[in-house]
């Protein structure tokens, strides 16, 4: 049992009361089961504000500034909920269950600021799910109610928020409303009349079959997913929905009566709707992203159109994951023109081990949507990504996994015959060719389109900008006639700084986002052709003053066998390495698999990052006197035909000892005082690194999976199933292994976790295991929490158990 009252700041309570059983003595610790708080200052950096979340309208004139606690109450995640086909859903309010909604509103001019408002909104305000009109000139957002979404828009004339609806938005899937035209909405409206849920019969009707009679269907570790013919009812009764047509004067209009709306997306011009509809029959097998659906179109008054496709059932084939289904996917308005539909074919099937010259297909047709499609472009591996343009430019990008090769290319839409022209040509693992992003802007029809430089087809470029040094965000100027590049900008220390937008076609005027070692980060106006500092549009303080002096080092070394790695190594605030000498340490770990050794050792960290940790972040342990080395790179190598994880377990061992030796040579750690601490996969490298070796003292895991053989169909990067790499799957699961853990370890898991592959039982069965075999182990289930750990109570228990498990095992 657990309390749910109260956040207390008690010790360890532990009574030993004696046990018989026969003639056996047992002592059974009884442990309290109460939240606990950790040691201020830590507690006291919870609590601190969050900068608020930026939000800029399409024309760049304006900027709304939100604000909510970065932590919830546990009594926010203990609220009612539906699990259904992989969602999550309050019945209450038809919503997706355990939101964390913005409390206030605040809109600015843009750039300057000089002009400020908050929104006045009731005492109590769950804001969401905020959309521009396409003019930037109101913003819409619903409220949240005891009883459901309501519907609400703000005038940039006037500030003065009007409700529109009542409680009566459907968003339990797909997005509740969209903005038809700058008067307009569509809105997805639960049903008038609605009867209450249908209940569970109290007596099973029957048993629960299911079959495969043919064919492989593998599937990987899915949760909250449908279990019963009362859930498939369930389903379809949340999510039912109309969709009408609302003014800002709030007259409704009935454009389509019940059905299981997922999606209604408005055409650049505003005649056309993209509806996509679920049906039967559902899946227990996968979520709802797999079920079979209908995509049409109709017009904005409701007719009906053209239908796009009708999707079947997903049904997998493979684990490999270039695997696509068959039919038109990715089906979407192109948003560069008027009306027109786009989407892709596969060539193969949608089978990546079918030896084909092409891939992939990209089709468009335009409106009236009654001629033959057009085929614009083939692809070799896997479309991957697509831009509009113009009538002769969208750049669209393929990529293959088993090589981690990738190709972006320039196409003509209107002239298809046109050859394509390749762009660029590359391994995505090397991220010190990485030609960047292209920026896009507000198009002539509302959508987003690729950003053009007034002269010629030049489009602008923005990329992290990673290299030996370190990252260094940059700006380009790409000329796609000639293929010239031109840096017109690019970030310097002693700060990082990023493009936030461009505010004009010559990227003269720029935001940036800029932080240092010692400046919390804040946004920028920079013009680039004039010779003056940046001009600060945001002031946002420090949320933790306490930790003023906690710099992160980016450090090099190398593996035995010559591979590059990094790491940040943050120390304790005031620490003197000659004064105080070596400390006690922690390891947060996260391994990576790469195809490429040349790639596996690249640098893609900033040393010009401002460090504070925010909810259960290892860094809060500098506050504690312990030091930190984050993210050490642990690359996974497997060149050619060689698989990474065939030897994960050799390079794990390989790169952790080469991240000890560097702390323990510079003599700024105790080599008997490191322990070893990550989140899930991170939480499986830590187990795993207590059973290969003997050079962490403690180890502390978080939301892991543990045993491979609950995984056999692919986990991580790992496309193999188990029955494919029976040997490789023994050997990592750390379960297999388990006498051979030596160290204290702590483990952590959320109640409730839904990330495929971590279910809970993953670390109850490795407690259960270690407590059997003797070991120095301690379970710790965090109540009604998920992967990511989001409650005040949630947190700050997880913080004061990994800083008791330090004192305790390694200080």
């Amino acid at each position: 049992m657990y309390s749910k009252s109260g956040v207390g700041n008690l010790e360890y309570e532990l009574a030993n009361i004696p046990l018989k059983m026969d003639n056996l003595s047992i002592n059974h610790p009884i442990i309290e089961q109460l939240w606990q708080s950790p040691p201020e200052p830590i507690n006291q950096i919870l609590d601190a504000p969050s900068p608020p979340a930026i939000l800029l309208s399409p024309n760049r004139e304006w900027m709304v500034e939100l604000e909510r606690p970065l932590l919830v109450p546990i009594s926010l995640l203990a609220e009612t909920e539906v699990p259904l086909a992989g969602l999550l859903i309050n019945p209450k309010t038809n919503a997706p269950a355990h939101p964390n909604p913005f409390q206030t509103m605040r809109i600015r001019g843009f750039p300057f600021l000089e002009m400020s408002k908050t929104v006045a909104l009731p005492d109590n305000a769950q804001i969401g799910y905020l959309k521009w009109s396409p003019d930037s000139r109101k913003l819409a957002f619903t409220l949240t109610q005891a009883t459901g979404l309501e519907l609400w828009f703000v005038d940039v004339a006037d500030f003065i928020p009007k409700q529109l609806t009542q409680p009566v938005l459907n968003a339990a899937y797909g997005k509740p409303y969209r903005w038809l035209s700058d008067e307009t909405l569509i809105c997805k409206f639960i049903l008038g009349e609605r009867p209450k849920p249908p209940s569970e019969p109290a007596v099973p009707p029957g048993p629960l079959i299911q079959e495969n009679l043919k064919g492989k269907s593998p599937t990987r570790t899915y949760t909250n997913l449908l279990q019963n013919p009362h859930d498939e009812a369930l389903l379809e009764y949340y999510l039912t929905s109309t969709l009408e047509k609302v003014t800002l004067h709030g007259q409704r209009t009935l454009l389509v009566s019940s059905s299981l709306i997922h999606e209604a997306i408005p055409s650049p011009d505003s005649k056309f709707i993209l509806l996509t509809t679920l049906h039967r029959p559902f899946s227990y097998q996968v979520p709802i992203s797999y079920f079979p659906k209908k995509i049409e179109v109709i017009e904005d008054t409701g007719k009906w159109v053209y239908q796009v496709a009708d999707v079947p059932l997903v049904v997998r084939r493979t684990t490999k994951f270039d695997e696509v289904r068959t039919g038109r996917r990715g089906i979407s308005w192109r948003s560069d023109v008027k009306a027109t539909l786009s989407w892709l074919e596969a060539l193969d099937e949608g089978d990546p081990t079918r030896d084909v010259p092409k891939r992939d297909a990209l089709f468009e047709l335009d409106a009236p949507f009654t001629d033959t499609p057009k085929q614009l472009w083939e692809s070799e591996y896997r479309f991957a990504n697509l831009a509009w343009g113009k009538e002769d430019v969208a750049l669209v990008s393929e990529r293959w996994y088993d090589t981690r090769k990738e190709r972006i290319w320039r196409i003509y839409p209107q002239a298809p015959e046109t050859p394509p022209q390749l762009l660029f040509d590359r391994s995505y693992e090397d991220k010190y060719t990485d030609p960047g992003s292209a920026l896009m802007t507000v198009g002539s029809y509302r959508y987003r389109v690729l950003r053009f430089a007034p002269q010629g087809n030049i489009i602008y470029l923005s990329g992290q900008g990673a290299s030996p040094n370190g990252a260094y965000p940059f700006l380009d100027w790409f000329d796609l006639e000639t293929g010239h590049k031109q840096r017109l900008w690019q970030c310097q220390d002693p700060y990082l700084e990023e493009i936030a937008c461009v505010l004009d076609d010559e990227a003269q005027t720029v935001i940036i986002r800029r932080q240092s070692q010692t400046e919390p980060p804040n946004y920028f106006l920079l013009n680039r052709h004039e010779n003056q500092s940046p001009i600060a549009l945001t002031h946002y303080q420090d949320p933790a003053p306490q930790l003023a002096g906690v710099y992160g080092e980016l450090v090099k070394y190398q593996r035995a066998d010559g591979v590059q790695l990094s790491a940040k190594l943050y120390l304790p605030p005031g620490y003197d390495a000659k004064r105080d000498g070596p400390l006690p340490m922690l390891f947060w770990v996260y391994p990576e698999e790469f195809k490429d050794k040349e790639f596996a050792g690249q640098i893609t960290k900033s040393e010009n990052t401002f460090s504070r940790p925010s909810r259960a972040s290892v860094l809060f342990l500098l506050t504690q006197r312990y030091a930190v080395l984050s993210g050490p790179t642990l690359p996974i190598i497997g060149e050619g035909d060689l698989e990474p994880n065939d030897t994960y377990v050799e390079q794990l061992i390989a790169g952790a000892q080469a991240a000890v030796d560097y702390v323990v040579e510079r003599g700024i750690a105790d080599p008997k005082r490191i322990g070893i601490s990550g989140h899930s996969y991170g939480a499986f490298t830590t187990v795993n690194l207590l059973i290969h070796t003997d050079l962490f003292r403690i180890g502390i895991a978080r939301s892991g999976a543990y045993n491979r053989t609950l995984t056999p169909f692919g986990f991580q990067g790992e496309q193999r199933n188990f029955w494919e790499a029976q040997q490789t799957y023994i050997h990592m699961s750390p379960f297999t292994h388990a006498a051979k853990i030596k160290a204290p370890l702590l483990l952590i898991h959320g109640e409730k976790d839904t990330n495929p592959g971590t279910y809970p039982l993953q670390t109850e069965r490795l407690y259960e295991a270690l407590k059997g075999l003797g070991a120095t182990v301690r379970l710790v289930v965090l109540p009604l929490e998920d992967h990511g750990y989001r409650s005040r109570e949630g947190v700050a228990h997880a913080l004061w158990e990994m800083v008791n498990w330090c004192d305790k095992y390694l200080s």
